[in-house]
C-alpha cells in the first residue's frame, strides 16, 4: 500500500523574473518554467488517495469511497444482528466487506445493542444503535449473499450498499404470516406426539398451536414489546387447552400445552448464545442467554396463571 497525492491546480505557473537595466532599475520579465521540485510538491500537496486491491483489481480509495465502505460494513452488521445472526458470522461478514472494499486496519465492536466500526483510513467512527431484534434468517442469508458477491467481484461497493438498503426496506409478504402459523400448527401436533406419545389429541394441538402463533405474530407487529407476544400466545394455549378438556373434546390438557408452546421456545437465541460463548464473545453470549431465559419465563408465567385460575 502506498500513497499518491495530487493537486488539481496547474503545474505550469507563470513566474516573474527581474533583470537590471543600465541605471540599476529592476525590469520585470515574465517567463514560464518547470521546476521539478515544485512539480513534485504540487503533485503530492492535495487529494490524498490510496491504492488498494479487491478481487485482484486495484482500487483508488477516495474519501467518499472509504466513508461508503464503512457505512456498508455497519449496515450489514446491523441487519445481521437485527435478524438473529450470531456474532461470529457478523464479525466475519464485516471483515470480509472491509477487506474487499480496501479499508486498512478495520476494527468493529459488535454487541446485541449496537455496533462501533472504525478504520485507519478515516478520522471518525461509525455507530449504529440496535433496539429491536427478531428471527428472520432469510435476511441473514441475503446479507451473506451480498458479501460473497462483493468478495468475488460480481458487484461493486455502491451496488452492494444499494442491495443492503433494499434488504433493509424489504417488507413481509402477505402470505408469510399464514404460512408460519400453519408450520407452527404442524410442529405443535408433531412434537406433542413425540414428547408425550398422545396420538388422540393431536388435532387440538394442531389448531391451538396455529391460533396461538397467529396471536403471537399479531401482538409482535402491533405493540412491538419484547416478551409480550410470547406471554399472550401462552395465555391462549393454556386457556384453549383447558377449555377443550372441560368441554370433553380432548383428554389431556398438559399434552396439548406441551405441543402448543414448542413453536414459542427460543431455540435460535439459545443456539446463538452457545455459539457466542464458545467463540469467545463474552458479552453477547450471556446476553442472548438472558433473553432466552426471559422468554421462557414469559411462557411459563402465562401457563401458570391460566392453570391457577382455571
Amino acid at each position: 500500500m502506498f500513497r499518491i497525492r495530487h493537486r488539481t491546480t496547474s503545474l505550469l505557473r507563470p513566474e516573474i523574473q527581474t533583470n537590471s537595466d543600465v541605471k540599476g532599475r529592476e525590469i520585470p520579465r515574465p517567463f514560464c518554467y518547470f521546476s521539478v521540485r515544485k512539480i513534485v510538491t504540487q503533485f503530492f500537496a492535495e487529494g490524498e488517495h490510496e491504492l488498494g486491491t479487491s478481487g485482484g483489481k486495484t482500487l483508488m480509495l477516495t474519501e467518499e469511497r472509504r466513508i461508503l465502505a464503512l457505512r456498508t460494513c455497519v449496515l450489514a452488521g446491523r441487519l445481521l444482528i437485527e435478524n438473529g445472526s450470531n456474532m461470529e458470522r457478523v464479525n466475519d461478514t464485516l471483515d470480509r466487506i472491509a477487506k474487499n472494499a480496501g479499508l486498512r486496519k478495520f476494527q468493529a465492536f459488535t454487541t446485541l445493542t449496537g455496533i462501533v466500526a472504525s478504520s485507519d483510513d478515516l478520522p471518525n467512527s461509525q455507530v449504529a444503535d440496535i433496539r429491536r431484534r427478531k428471527n428472520d434468517l432469510s435476511k441473514v442469508a441475503a446479507v451473506n449473499e451480498v458479501s460473497r458477491e462483493l468478495a468475488s467481484g460480481l458487484i461493486e461497493l455502491p451496488e452492494a450498499h444499494a442491495q443492503l438498503k433494499s434488504i433493509e426496506r424489504q417488507a413481509t409478504d402477505w402470505w408469510q404470516n399464514p404460512l408460519e402459523a400453519f408450520a407452527a400448527a404442524v410442529l405443535s401436533a408433531a412434537l406433542m406426539i413425540v414428547f408425550t406419545g398422545d396420538v388422540v389429541d393431536w388435532w387440538a394441538a394442531f389448531i391451538i398451536g396455529g391460533l396461538s402463533y397467529a396471536v403471537f405474530s399479531f401482538v409482535v407487529r402491533k405493540f412491538k414489546i419484547q416478551y409480550l407476544g410470547e406471554f399472550c400466545a401462552s395465555l391462549v394455549i393454556g386457556g384453549l387447552a383447558i377449555l377443550t378438556v372441560k368441554l370433553g373434546w380432548t383428554q389431556n390438557a398438559n399434552s396439548i400445552i406441551i405441543g402448543g408452546v414448542m413453536p414459542l421456545v427460543p431455540g435460535i437465541p439459545l443456539t446463538n448464545a452457545a455459539r457466542d460463548l464458545v467463540s469467545g464473545n463474552l458479552i453477547s453470549g450471556p446476553t442472548r442467554g438472558i433473553e432466552a431465559i426471559l422468554t421462557a419465563v414469559a411462557i411459563g408465567s402465562a401457563i401458570v396463571i391460566v392453570m391457577r385460575f382455571s
